[in-house]
């Protein structure tokens, strides 16, 4: 397996870190939402570990329970990694954008400033939007699915089109001849849709990388049809190795089928991580921050998953025989498996949060050697390219991570002991590209 095939990102989503205990952490400074500092720092130590790249998710209306918690996504993605940008010399910086909402023209000089000002280092994770409470937002109605994917596909052709609009062949300023640029090279793209629609050209050239790295989620039907055609790296939620190794195989297949070479897909899933000195600390210090996220509502999850009632008075009492023989055993192959093995097992409810159970994504607890053993066995089983990290804690799950993890994976062979290149697509091993794929049109 080569460097190159192991790649790794972390999401940074909320100030505080991923898990909803995190901002009444002692560390926590509960106004962080609106001081990027904090993510600056968090993307700094995600550079000095050498990971590829950070990915910021987004939603365009109050994602999460204002009551108990800040909202799950920062206050705008391309804005706080401009901010990072700066800040940082190698690490990919991966924004979240709307095609249902954003016009190409605008969709194209945003991210193109992102790359230009990074050097080469953006992505983009388009996608479409589908929840009512955004669509309010605009001032919309709900579209149905295809409708929401003709204007995705539109979308994507007219921004790789404008980011095509000024080729490298225009030069560079000239002070001796006058020249600014060989306009020759810049031209306007007159495309229409039946959704989006511009002109052009872009007023911004190429970065070092040619354009932003396009960046999908996984997503059934349409969403894997437009991923095969036009992304290079798929955020992948598999819930187990299985799952996610039948998923690259579809996406691998798939973007030949669409013309393209299947190596220049990436799929990389994500894994929440807990690090820790033994397993059982790992678990402690999830377990700390379910009693921060108000273990009485944590405790009300868990019994809706094992649909049993569960006293938030005997949390650290191991469920009884009855109990556990009442457990739905019709869980097997679903996330709440894993309570119910943990239950059996003779875990505490408050020990069965611990394990991360309610975690969105697979949940990754342990020792460094332990968390490598599973990342390395996932990628040489075919199950994905690399992995989005979401971290629990970010004033100190980050820096874990970083000292204890990767040197692990450093010492196997398995990621370089420094950047080998400068753009996001040295990250990905992919070729420079400006414009439309001329495979595709």
């Amino acid at each position: 397996m080569s460097k190159s095939s192991f790649l790794l990102g972390a999401v940074l989503g909320e100030m505080h870190g991923n898990h909803p205990g995190a901002w009444r952490m002692p560390a926590a400074d509960p106004n962080a939402y609106t001081d990027v500092t904090a993510l600056v720092r968090a993307a700094q130590s995600a550079e000095r570990g050498g990971l590829d790249y950070i990915f910021l998710p987004d939603r365009v209306f109050i994602w999460g329970d204002l009551e108990s918690r800040p909202p799950i996504v920062t206050m705008e993605p391309t804005l706080t990694l401009a901010a990072i940008a700066p800040a940082t010399r190698r690490i990919g910086l991966v924004t979240t954008m709307s095609t249902s909402f954003v016009e190409p023209y605008t969709l194209a000089r945003q991210l193109r400033a992102l790359d230009v000002m990074s050097h080469g280092r953006a992505g983009w994770q388009a996608i479409p939007s589908y929840e009512a409470e955004a669509f309010a937002n605009y001032g919309r109605p709900v579209p149905s699915r295809n409708e929401k994917y003709e204007r995705f596909n539109e979308a994507i052709q007219i921004t790789q089109a404008l980011w095509g609009s000024w080729d490298r062949a225009a030069g560079t300023p000239d002070k001796a001849t006058g020249r600014f640029a060989d306009t020759s090279h810049i031209r306007p793209v007159n495309l229409q849709g039946r959704h989006v629609a511009s002109r052009g050209p872009l007023q911004i050239p190429p970065s070092e990388q040619g354009q932003p790295v396009i960046f999908m989620p996984f997503a059934s039907g349409l969403g894997v049809q437009a991923a095969a055609l036009y992304a290079n790296g798929i955020i992948s939620m598999a819930s187990s190795m299985k799952d996610a190794k039948a998923q690259r195989d579809m996406m691998r297949a798939m973007t030949v089928e669409a013309g393209r070479d299947a190596d220049e897909v990436k799929v990389l899933n994500f894994f929440h991580l807990s690090v820790g000195p033994t397993l059982q600390e790992a678990v402690e210090r999830r377990m700390v921050l379910e009693e921060a996220a108000g273990i009485d509502k944590r405790l009300a999850q868990l019994s809706a998953i094992l649909g049993l009632r569960l006293d938030p008075a005997d949390r650290d009492k191991p469920l009884t025989s009855a109990q556990i023989a009442a457990l739905n055993s019709h869980l097997r192959g679903t996330p709440a498996a894993r309570a119910l093995d943990l239950a059996r097992e003779g875990r505490t409810p408050h020990e069965i949060l611990g394990h991360g159970v309610l975690d969105q994504s697979p949940s990754l607890l342990g020792t460094a050697e332990q968390i490598a053993d599973t990342l390395q066995e996932w990628v040489q089983a075919g199950a994905a390219d690399g992995f989005t990290v979401v971290i629990d804690d970010l004033h100190d799950g980050m820096d874990a991570f970083v000292d204890q993890v990767v040197p692990v994976l450093r010492k196997r062979g398995l990621r370089p002991d420094d950047y080998q290149g400068t753009t996001l697509r040295d990250h990905l091993g992919l070729p420079e590209q400006i414009g439309l794929d001329p495979r595709l049109t």
